[in-house]
């Protein structure tokens, strides 16, 4: 590990002004940001003596090779540029707070022509208004299902909805008035989206408008003596109320806010949030997060990320007028503008002290208590194993450190057709989906012109392409040695792992303690003599066999024989079968591709964006073909060349004829 006193930085280069720091390690992988309100003071605290040091805040000291910062104006400023760069790197030494679970949402798609009501969990998208989280999917279903009598939006899929568009006849929805079908016309797009932006503002927790106003219209349909339309009314209103019944009521109608609390021990704590809106709790989710991740890490600083985390990605409706916290974090006033800019109005932060705000954050408290118990519970064998995984590996395979970042590799074709291959990365123990690639294999060329795209010809040529890569970003990386810390940002030069471009982490800047191929002895030699031919000699290969589940080393006549019940062996195989999952998905969605190619594939110019936009236009491949050339340029993108270039091409593939051939006999038939 390096010595801290090696990229310590002198006292004068640091500047005493608010700003952000990152950590680096000898890969220039950023393993932690840090904000400060001075940054000499701040920075100073981490190069005293290391065994005053906790003990993860040593571990990251030694694990850094470089420290940078870059100078803020104020501490709203570094807040919002630490929560950026958070997100950019995730580092691996801040804080990370994991969801307890799931949580689905009811999300409208308002981006869409005619926004879609549905149930979704996981990233949010841009343009999608959320509203939850719920505990259950099946408690969503229900509620849309009571709304839908008042706010007739569409449930259906978009290809549900052009299908009844083209046959003229909607859905069974739309027949029971559940759905205003606006797919075929029976309202326009101007009164569906008032249903809509309706739909939002009652979930949103403008509630008693809609309520008042179906009173109204069934007294008056009452008083006219149109007593089906009363009726029709009154069972909308017995909906609404049922579902407003749903949600607890603790607050006046006025109140908008989310209620967090925090309970914890010296390793870990859970964080519970409700959010209530018109003094209904709408929602509650949970978190739970490493205490020690950083060294010295408090409850201030825990309520600190954990705002940054909850609101730095919300959309101003999302930000409520409200926030009471347990604890106040380092700095109140700058988180408290900090949440005022993202909502675009004042937010409050603070701690409630009496009243009823104070008993539901007591009851919010004991929903976290009761979160960390059954978190403990369920996780009490989980880091134990993963570490026990590690070190089993260590040994067994006879390694100068633990396998802290596992990559394998593995090939999927069909006979030698569509060959595609997969790597995928295990960091701690567990997975990491944003550091997985794909592979397009183009074969191995031979002395006699011929190609070779077997499974070993695929790994080496695969196994060259990513560390070929890995190693001119770090030879660029080293164009930046010398750089004095206080002109950090390497962003803005040319080269090293990040790119100067994206300003995200080049795709193979990282190199792997340990190579995994699925296979056995052929295919790691071959692995191995890859890593030679580049020079790489810090690199473990192993194989994994999927007959006996033998661990090939390079060069050894026999296997290494883990125990069948070792962690060990356990985390070889997750690995070697996500590795199997991922290249076989691949393969499928190109093997699909090929057989569904259109006559529009091969037609110079013509792109995937460009195709999509000529068949949503004309419909169909044969309507194009029945177009003209100015027909065709009324299509956006399409200019008169390119509409040129596609009418030959449409014309001529008219006229050329397929013979049929007979699918049993192999005959061609007239």
């Amino acid at each position: 590990m390096p010595d801290p006193s090696t990229y310590r930085p002198k006292p004068g280069e640091i500047p005493v002004e608010p700003g952000v720091y990152r950590f680096r390690d000898p890969d220039r992988r950023v393993i932690y940001v840090g904000k400060a309100t001075s940054l000499r003071s701040r920075l100073s605290s981490y190069f005293q003596d290391i065994a005053a040091l906790h003990p993860r805040t040593r571990t990251m000291v030694r694990t850094a090779a470089s420290v940078e910062w870059t100078v803020v104006r104020n501490e709203v400023e570094a807040l919002q540029l630490e929560y950026t760069w958070i997100k950019e790197y995730d580092p691996r030494f801040n804080v990370k707070y994991r969801d307890d679970k799931s949580y689905p949402y009811l999300a409208v798609t308002m981006s869409e022509d005619y926004p879609r009501a549905q149930v979704m969990r996981g990233r949010k998208r841009k343009g999608t208004r959320y509203f939850g989280p719920y505990a259950h999917a099946w408690a969503i279903r229900e509620t849309l299902d009571q709304l839908l009598r008042v706010f007739p939006v569409r449930t259906c899929s978009n290809g549900v909805f052009k299908r009844a568009a083209q046959v003229g006849r909607p859905c069974l929805l739309g027949y029971i008035e559940k759905c205003s079908a606006p797919c075929v016309g029976r309202v326009d797009q101007h009164e569906y989206r008032a249903i809509v932006e309706d739909l939002c503002d009652f979930l949103a927790g403008n509630t008693q408008r809609f309520v008042k106003r179906i009173e109204r219209e069934m007294l008056a349909a009452s008083d006219d003596l149109d007593f089906e339309t009363a009726a029709r009314l009154r069972d909308d209103l017995q909906a609404l109320t049922k579902t407003l019944e749903r949600s607890a009521v603790v607050l006046g109608d006025a109140t908008d806010a989310d209620v967090f609390a925090v309970s914890g021990d010296e390793l870990e704590a859970a964080v519970q949030v409700f959010h209530v809106r018109g003094g209904r709790v709408r929602g509650q989710r949970g978190w739970v997060v490493e205490i020690q991740s950083e060294g010295d890490l408090g409850m201030p600083e825990v309520i600190e990320h954990l705002l940054q985390q909850v609101y730095g990605g919300e959309s101003p409706e999302g930000v409520p007028r409200e926030v009471l916290v347990p604890e106040l974090p380092p700095d109140p006033v700058a988180m408290s503008s900090w949440l005022g800019t993202v909502r675009g109005a004042k937010v409050d932060l603070r701690i409630p002290q009496r009243g009823d705000k104070r008993t539901l954050m007591e009851t919010v408290r004991r929903n976290a208590e009761q979160s960390l118990a059954r978190h403990k519970v369920a996780r009490a064998g989980d880091l134990t194993a993963r570490s026990q995984a590690l070190e089993e590996l260590q040994q067994a395979l006879d390694l100068n450190q633990a396998p802290l970042r596992i990559e394998c590799y593995d090939v999927s074709h069909v006979q030698g057709t569509q060959v595609v291959a997969s790597m995928v990365v295990f960091e701690d123990g567990l997975p990491r989906k944003g550091e997985y690639r794909r592979f397009i294999v183009r074969g191995l060329e031979q002395e006699d012109g011929s190609v070779r795209t077997d499974d070993t010809a695929a790994m080496a040529e695969v196994l060259g392409r990513r560390f070929r890569r890995y190693l001119q970003d770090r030879d660029q990386a080293g164009d930046l040695e010398g750089v004095g810390p206080s002109s950090a940002d390497e962003d803005d030069l040319p080269g090293g792992p990040i790119d100067e471009t994206t300003g995200r982490p080049r795709r193979f800047a990282y190199p792997p303690q340990l190579v995994v191929v699925d296979g056995g002895r052929p295919q790691v030699n071959a692995a191995r003599r890859v890593l030679d031919q580049w020079g790489i000699d810090d690199v473990a290969v192993i194989g994994l066999a999927k007959r006996l589940e033998e661990v090939w080393l390079p060069d050894d006549e026999f296997p290494v024989l883990l125990p069948r019940t070792s962690e060990g062996l356990y985390l070889l195989q997750r690995v070697r079968d996500e590795a199997h999952r991922f290249a076989i998905t691949f393969h499928r969605q190109r093997r699909s591709k090929a057989m569904t190619r259109s006559g529009l594939d091969d037609i110079a110019g013509l792109g995937e964006v460009r195709q999509r936009a000529l068949l949503s236009h004309f419909g169909s491949v044969k309507k194009m073909r029945a177009a003209s050339i100015e027909d065709l340029t009324e299509v956006k993108g399409v200019g008169p060349s390119l509409a040129a270039n596609v009418y030959a091409a449409l014309q001529q593939s008219s006229t050329e004829t397929t013979p049929a051939v007979n699918v049993t006999t192999g005959e061609v038939m007239d």
